[in-house]
């Protein structure tokens, strides 16, 4: 049968990456997005 589950024991490593990553991600995204919208505000008339 499994292991039994031991709360706190699990390795979170991968998991804390993964979502600095996602973070990262997301918040050059939003600059780029913000960025092209300016871009068009001044441009695209």
């Amino acid at each position: 049968m499994a292991e039994e589950h031991k709360h706190g024991s699990m390795n979170t490593e991968v998991h804390e990456k993964t979502f600095e990553g996602f973070v990262t991600f997301t918040k050059w995204t939003v600059v780029a997005i913000i960025a092209v919208l300016v871009f068009l505000a001044i441009f695209a008339r």
